[in-house]
């Protein structure tokens, strides 16, 4: 009797496993055909430390992070487009070029908050386009007045 109990406790952790590679996978292939391929971490960092895989996505309002390892059904970071300013660009260096090969690093911050995205080059335009196509802060008050 007890090699039957473990025989099916054996197939429920085989299949709650399944079911969370299938999540996991239909997650990772549902961002990667909606957005940009980044690494983004937040700062200040160790020199070639916190670099999380993940995707963004631009809306009228605000850059839209998804961490590609996690469970989340939300984002996991949320940057007010109005907020973010472009503080430098550089090359990957040290051990960081073994990741973030053929990638330009930005550094950004968001109302104080530091953060570095590294994408490729195609991205990086469509990024400072994307910024540098906002709204005047001005003009955005008028509206919501």
């Amino acid at each position: 009797m007890s090699v039957m109990v473990l025989g099916v406790c054996i197939a429920l952790l085989v299949v709650v496993a399944l079911g969370v590679l299938a999540l996991v996978g239909f997650r990772v292939m549902r961002l990667r055909s909606r957005g940009t391929a980044v690494l983004l971490r937040s700062l200040p960092a160790g020199d070639d430390r916190g670099w999380r895989h993940g995707i963004v996505r631009y809306d009228d309002h605000s850059l839209i992070y998804y961490r590609l390892s996690s469970l989340r059904t939300g984002p996991s970071e949320v940057i007010p487009r109005q907020a973010i300013e472009t503080r430098g660009r550089r090359q990957p260096r040290g051990t960081e070029v073994e990741v973030i090969d053929a990638m330009t690093i930005l550094e950004i911050d968001a109302d104080g908050a530091g953060f570095e995205l590294a994408m490729a080059s195609g991205a990086v335009t469509a990024f400072q386009s994307w910024v540098e196509s906002r709204p005047p802060v001005r003009s955005v008050r008028r509206r919501s007045a």
